[in-house]
């Protein structure tokens, strides 16, 4: 969002939060409705709620919101029994967000589904599918998506998901809490990657190693012509991108070609070349990478699009990525689609989420720095850069962790509120629940389906996923499910998407390819990480609400039968062992068939919430191997690392209140705060495993629901 566009929007929505003006009364939360607005403020508003719908809806990770009015909120959740409430939510798109790298197993390959063949008789329809999705990216126009904005978005705020309905009940720290905005912009969320050697992954070399054997020679320099070399710049500069360049061998010999390929290629980075005969004549013809029409052979990483690659070069190009608003999925999908390759031949140690600014390392087979570095004059919101060549990939999970820069704005507490809530912060920790976006954001609850997948129940997999539901989602998505609802036809739902990469429009294309009676194979059509995402949801629900159960029954103390781990070994804690353990070593299974559970009456607990669940805790192996589970173990405490925090105050709420490495780059100043502002503001600086929820550490500053419902119901009741 542009810096007017964001200033307009955040006008909207202190109109917005001046409509719901929160008081207290008698240790409660009350909420006084502002005196009628004009109808001017109320299309005002109207707008304001249709951005922030929006962003709720398109974004892979849960977060509190923009334009969030939040409430200082001191008790702790009512600790109740867990309500089983059947609320319906979407797959997220992008895994687990910044703070979570996925649990084990999860895979390491980026990008589409893998390539399913509907038979011969069908290649016509799998090719128009894909040129249709080539063109899909902009989605549906804003006039569609306006017409039910108000009814959505209070549909979803009445069927989204709270804390307390995932296991998230406990706090560990006495303070009391205090109010903030958080992800007011994108830019307030910040996550740089540790990697396996501990070092924090920043961008701030723009540079392309030169190889020692690739120098060019005065060949290479000179064979181009000055008229060659402007056409071919024109061509690079995607000025027609469509267009090729036809240059003419007049002294035909193999050396001469190889002399232009390389010209070509060193000179201008991102275009490909091929050799051509024309009435009887040699020509070398260059096209750029993204020229559709240029493609004659859709290439695998088995078989790439063969450019010059120097012997001492490690096979896999390095590099540093930063990216504003988008998830590392979706990145590497676009850099896949500019460089004209697939996405498997990219690498990662981690996914980070899309509504922050991340930088990470990502890896690359056979893309050399020149091309990606080019990338760079093509993508907004992308820079690349810290190039290296090396001989390995990147495998998922290599990482030792993040580290978050956050900022809370607007916040309510005190000098002295803030400083004990962040040496708690430090020096206890917070409870390591998985955060909201590991079970989505509306309709369905992942949780549910993944549970359906253990329990075999193919038919309610089918069905969670498919069938009507309540709660915001786009006008498409309404339609294709009311069709699938009334035909059961799933070429005919198929035909309502014009989105067909969602994971609605693959598992159609599965039905559709293998019919309604092995929805087994269908659901193969997904992409094997987000069918894991599903059951891997569900353990992940267990495991919150039995950390809740176990910090509510023993406290923040290590008890006898409690689990630590020796290593990758987990043993139990024995009487006379108690006093050499802290609540920081205590773990707790992810239910699987190859862990053991404590020996206290947790243990039943397990096995009484999987019974009521349909599932055989002595059990998890299952028919089919992907969904067998083998568990895992948790820490139930996290303590960060390299915490630092300051209060700034600051008077315009449009203006970053730090430096990112794209502005050191630029050579931007820092930031300068006032004395004295109209706001303040908490920048938080803290290192985290991976798998671990930066929104949770930050829930145990403020002491509130991170969920989207809790977050934005105060903003819409002037709906109801």
């Amino acid at each position: 969002m542009s810096g007017p566009a964001r200033g307009s929007f955040l006008s909207v929505l202190r109109l917005g939060a001046t409509l719901l003006l929160p008081e207290r009364s008698a240790g409660s939360l009350t909420c006084r409705l502002a005196p009628r607005p004009s109808s001017q403020a109320l299309g005002s508003l109207k707008c304001f709620l249709g951005a922030l719908k929006m962003e709720m809806t398109e974004m892979s990770g849960v977060s509190l919101k923009r334009g969030c009015v939040v409430v200082e909120d001191n008790t702790t959740p009512v600790e109740e029994a867990k309500k089983q409430k059947i609320s319906e939510c979407c797959l997220p798109a992008g895994a687990d967000g910044p703070e979570s790298e996925g649990l084990p197993g999860s895979g390491n390959t980026p990008g589409p589904p893998e390539a399913v063949s509907t038979g011969t008789g069908n290649k016509n329809s799998d090719t128009q599918l894909e040129e249709e999705e080539e063109e899909e990216e902009d989605g549906l126009s804003e006039e569609e998506e306006e017409e039910e904005e108000a009814e959505s978005f209070a549909d979803m705020m009445k069927h989204g998901l709270t804390e307390l309905d995932v296991g998230i009940t406990k706090f560990v720290s006495s303070h009391q809490g205090f109010s903030g905005i958080l992800k007011e912009r994108y830019s307030d969320f910040v996550v740089h990657e540790i990697g396996k050697d501990g070092r924090v992954s920043h961008l701030d070399d723009l540079s392309v190693p030169v190889d020692e054997e690739v120098d060019p020679s005065e060949d290479v320099c000179t064979v181009l012509t000055a008229e060659d070399k402007q056409r071919l710049e024109e061509l690079q500069l995607f000025k027609n991108k469509e267009a090729s360049v036809a240059i003419e061998v007049v002294e035909d010999t193999k050396e001469k070609r190889t002399v232009i390929h390389q010209a070509i290629k060193s000179l201008f980075p991102g275009l490909e070349t091929k050799t051509e005969d024309r009435e009887g004549k040699k020509y070398i013809v260059a096209y750029h990478a993204a020229g559709k029409k240029a493609l004659a052979k859709v290439r695998t990483a088995a078989d790439p699009r063969k450019h010059y690659w120097p012997k001492s070069r490690g096979s896999y190009c390095h590099f540093v990525l930063y990216k504003e608003n988008k998830d590392t999925m979706d990145a590497i999908n676009v850099l896949s689609k500019y460089l004209r390759v697939k996405p498997n031949i990219f690498s990662y140690m981690g996914t980070k989420d899309k509504r922050a600014i991340t930088v990470q390392e990502i890896a690359v087979l056979k893309i050399s720095a020149q091309r990606l570095a080019h990338l760079n004059k093509c993508l907004m919101n992308f820079k690349l850069g810290n190039f290296s060549y090396q001989k390995n990939p990147l495998k998922l999970g290599e990482l030792q962790g993040n580290h978050f820069t956050v900022v809370l704005r607007n916040i309510t507490g005190t000098d002295e509120q803030v400083q004990h809530a962040m040496n708690s912060l430090k020096e206890i920790g917070f409870i390591n629940y998985y955060g909201m976006q590991r079970f989505g954001t509306t309709a369905v609850p992942t949780y549910q389906v993944g549970r359906a997948i253990l329990q075999n129940s193919w038919a309610e997999v089918m069905d969670l996923i498919l069938k009507p539901r309540s709660g915001a989602e786009k006008g498409y998505l309404v339609k294709c499910r009311e069709e699938w609802a009334k035909t059961k036809d799933p070429a005919a739902a198929l035909r309502k998407l014009p989105v067909k990469r969602c994971v609605e429009g693959q598992l159609l294309r599965g039905l559709s390819k293998y019919g309604m009676k092995n929805i087994v194979s269908a659901f193969g059509i997904i992409p094997r990480n987000n069918r894991l995402m599903y059951i891997h949801s569900y353990q992940s629900y267990v495991w919150n609400n039995m950390v809740s159960k176990r910090i509510e029954d023993y406290g923040l103390k290590p008890v006898p039968g409690d689990l630590v781990l020796k290593g990758a070994t987990a043993t139990y804690i024995e009487e006379d062992d108690v006093h050499n353990y802290s609540i920081h070593d205590v773990v707790m299974p992810l239910p699987g068939f190859d862990v053991i559970y404590p020996k206290h009456k947790i243990s039943e607990a397990y096995r009484e919430m999987l019974t009521a669940d349909n599932l055989d805790i002595d059990n998890m192996r299952h028919k089919i191997r992907d969904y067998s589970l083998s568990g895992a173990y948790r820490k139930i405490i996290i303590r960060p690392q390299n915490v630092s925090w300051e209060v700034v105050t600051y008077d315009d709420p449009k203006i970053p209140l730090f430096n990112t490495d794209v502005d050191n780059l630029e050579g931007k100043p820092p930031p300068v705060f006032a004395s004295e502002g109209k706001y303040r503001a908490l920048k938080m600086d803290f290192s985290l495993p991976p798998s671990t929820y930066a929104t949770m550490a930050i829930r145990e500053v403020l002491k509130m629901d991170t969920s989207i419902k809790k977050q934005t119901q105060l903003n819409t009741t002037w709906l109801r």
